[in-house]
């Protein structure tokens, strides 16, 4: 007996997935959003004051990479290879800021 294959979760997404984001509320993508910048900006202070703070680095991090990754699906955007890790684009221009400054 041939058991069937399990689905291809490699597969592209549903018509539906296309969808809901299409159809997301614009409150939804306004508090996604919001959600980024203060996760983004949280960081960015982080990385200007205490540099040395890889904890706090890397669980603000994390969020800012969550919050991101919702904010581009509310949106209906597929996630691409370069946008799987703000944080770490975050992490280099703060680099550089505080390169300049110094």
């Amino acid at each position: 007996m041939v058991t069937p294959a399990p689905p291809d979760t490699r597969s592209r997404p549903v018509r539906t997935e296309y969808a809901r984001a299409a159809t997301a509320h614009p409150q939804e993508i306004t508090r996604a959003e919001a959600d980024y910048q203060r996760f983004r900006a949280a960081y960015l202070e982080i990385a200007r004051n205490e540099p040395g703070h890889e904890v706090a680095l890397a669980m603000i991090g994390a969020d800012m990479d969550r919050a991101h990754a919702r904010l581009q699906a509310l949106m209906g955007l597929p996630r691409l290879p370069f946008t799987h890790e703000p944080s770490t684009v975050v992490r280099r221009e703060a680099r550089r800021i505080a390169e300049e400054n110094s």
